[in-house]
């Protein structure tokens, strides 16, 4: 359990700081502003959701594992 939870942690962080990385791009790139630490934070804001929910199913979702699935017996 302690190896999954420290898994999900990292993949989420990592997926916060590129979630990050990538709408600070996009906001110069698409309004031009400056970017500062308030910029920064509302960016943070608005990335943690998206994380959330990539990481928690969309990355962890398994529709067609095995457990998931009931098989009949004959």
């Amino acid at each position: 359990m302690k190896i999954k939870l420290g898994r999900l942690l990292e993949f989420f962080i990592i997926g916060v700081c590129l979630g990050i990385i990538e709408d600070i791009i996009a906001v110069k790139a698409s309004t031009g502003v400056a970017i500062t630490w308030q910029t920064i934070g509302i960016i943070t804001i608005v990335a943690m959701p998206f994380a959330v929910f990539s990481e928690l199913i969309v990355d962890h979702f398994k529709p067609f594992h095995k457990k998931n699935r009931k098989v009949k017996k004959k």
